[in-house]
């Protein structure tokens, strides 16, 4: 009975968590602390720390330890399913109407409208990446002081070496990595 309410549980968790995994926090503590006293408040607190720090996202890894703590093993892993089941269904059938469906010029349509808004919030947050490494803050500054010239010197010979030389871009990000490593350890 226990798996079968951990399953429940994270069903729900999986399905109505939308915005990551700090999003579902208060979803997963209403559900182990407060609808099933399966944990205190304290053994929450616990491993939401234990499931920040450890690789992955958060949401499923506090399935898993909170399906340990629960039921062992096995509720580690039925609670693992049950958040991630929602999810799998939902892409599973996106991907088949897709499938069935793409044929039509309204999808194509829907598609094609889709591409720019890809395209921004890649751009996005490329640009993000580059301001934090140029300026080692988050926001451009308005005056644009504190440009950092090692990074920017890294960024123009990778992108010089990529655009003339057509170099693997993993090699790339591996050797720009190294000289950082080499460079910032010197200082």
């Amino acid at each position: 009975m226990i798996y079968l309410e951990l399953l429940w549980s994270f069903i729900q968790i999986g399905l109505f968590s939308i915005g990551g995994g700090y999003a579902a926090m208060p979803l997963i503590q209403r559900q182990v602390v407060d609808l099933h006293p399966w944990l205190t408040m304290t053994q929450f607190a616990d491993i939401m720390a234990i499931a920040e720090m450890t690789p992955g996202p958060i949401a499923i890894n506090s399935a898993t330890f909170v399906g340990i703590q629960v039921g062992g093993l096995p509720g580690a892993l039925v609670a693992t399913i049950g958040c991630v089941l929602p999810s799998c269904v939902i892409v599973m059938t996106l991907a088949y109407v897709y499938y069935r469906f793409r044929g039509l010029t309204m999808v194509q349509g829907v598609l094609a409208g889709l591409r720019p808004a890809v395209i921004a919030m890649i751009a996005s947050a490329g640009i993000s990446l580059i301001i934090l490494s140029f300026f080692g803050q988050r926001e451009l500054p308005a005056d644009l002081s504190g440009v950092q010239p090692i990074p920017v010197l890294i960024f123009c010979a990778a992108l010089v070496i990529l655009r003339k030389w057509k170099v693997n871009p993993i090699y790339v990000m591996a050797g720009a990595g190294l000289i950082s490593i080499v460079v910032y350890s010197a200082f």
